[in-house]
């Protein structure tokens, strides 16, 4: 089998757009999309606040469009989508992205408006592991996906839910509608499932990943911040997501969203058959990060992942779900946020270069 190719580097707040403009020269983009087709920017928003290592940070975001258009694609857009918990609105203003969509003429769509896209059923090629019995109605994707490049643009990060997250679950967003909690019970087979979708779909994937300030611990939200100034790119989601996942100390084997891509052929998750080409040496780190959980992952793990996800229908294909929406926005947001999470920021801003650096951009 043919390796996959995995380019990491190590950057500065000062030369980081240009390390993104070479990362992903390294790493082929000019190669792995289609120069014919448009190509959507997935970018990451896990929460519409301001949190180091949660979401795509504004320098991902504008080295990445210079990487591209200095590859010679020109037809981008970006795609926002929203969850039971996050504002796609709030969050583009909050983490200054709009900006730099302003400033490069990309237009900016969201799956859940029907002026922009229209949800349509989808029958897969690939015999899929999970969504045909979650969603026995049909598997339905948004209608402007197809026959366009996506290029994701997630952080380097730790999940209650999934041990870690990266270019496999940032498909979760744009390719499942805000119903998409029904699969967290099998999430890793779903994501399996996205990816094996988005091969059929796209004539191009790739993805960078920005682990300036990457999150360990009961994430994707809560993370504890840490300054690791490290920038990943590829064209093989299974791949990068691999040797990210080695950087936080997790073995790819005991990953079964990047275990069973490998063995589908969907992807490269073994290191032994993945070329890390640029700092070669910094993908020996091992960061020894931990997964947590708070509150609110707490609850999910029970409800999602213990006996009691046989009764999970009731709590979440019912008004009854309305609870667990609001108990989760008051833990997040006007709980923890405001009492814990505002002075992470604060401090992050004032005293990491990477935070002093987001704080330089407009908003």
């Amino acid at each position: 089998m043919t390796k996959a190719t995995v380019a990491i580097l190590r950057t500065t707040p000062g030369t980081v757009i240009e390390d993104y403009q070479k990362l992903c020269e390294l790493a082929g983009i000019d190669k792995a999309l289609d120069p014919a087709a448009t190509t959507i920017l997935k970018d990451n928003i896990t929460w519409h606040h301001v949190f180091p290592g949660v979401n795509t940070t504004p320098w991902q975001l504008e080295g990445t469009i210079l990487a591209l258009k200095n590859a010679g694609f020109d037809h981008l857009a970006a795609v926002h989508n929203h969850t039971v918990v996050t504002l796609p609105e709030k969050g583009e203003a909050e983490l200054k992205f709009k900006p730099i969509y302003e400033k490069f003429n990309i237009p900016v769509l969201f799956n859940f408006k029907d002026e922009h896209m229209k949800w349509v059923e989808y029958k897969p090629k690939f015999k899929t592991l999970a969504l045909h019995k979650i969603f026995p109605k049909g598997i339905r994707i948004p209608d402007y996906f197809a026959g366009k490049n996506i290029v994701h643009l997630p952080t380097v990060k730790t999940h209650s839910y999934t041990t870690y997250t990266g270019a496999l679950k940032n498909a979760f967003g744009g390719l499942l509608n805000y119903r998409r909690h029904y699969t967290h019970t099998w999430i890793h087979e779903t994501l399996v499932d996205l990816l094996a979708i988005g091969k059929e779909i796209h004539p191009g994937m790739f993805a960078t990943m920005d682990g300036t300030t990457a999150g360990s611990g009961p994430g994707p939200r809560t993370v504890v911040p840490h300054d690791k100034h490290i920038i990943l790119a590829a064209a093989d989601q299974v791949a990068i997501d691999s040797v990210a996942a080695r950087l936080m100390g997790f073995a790819w084997k005991k990953l079964p969203c990047i275990a069973l891509s490998h063995e589908h052929g969907l992807g490269i998750g073994d290191p032994a058959e993945i070329e890390i080409i640029g700092d070669t040496d910094a993908v020996n780190e091992n960061w020894n990060f931990k997964v947590g959980v708070n509150l609110a992952t707490g609850v999910g793990r029970l409800l999602w992942h213990t006996p009691l996800k046989h009764i999970q229908k009731l709590f979440f294909h019912t008004p009854l779900v309305n609870i667990f929406i609001f108990a989760s926005e008051l833990y997040h947001d006007k709980a923890w946020y405001k009492t814990k999470g505002k002075k992470i920021v604060k401090k992050w801003e004032n005293e990491s270069p990477w935070g002093k650096l987001f704080a330089s951009y407009r908003k």
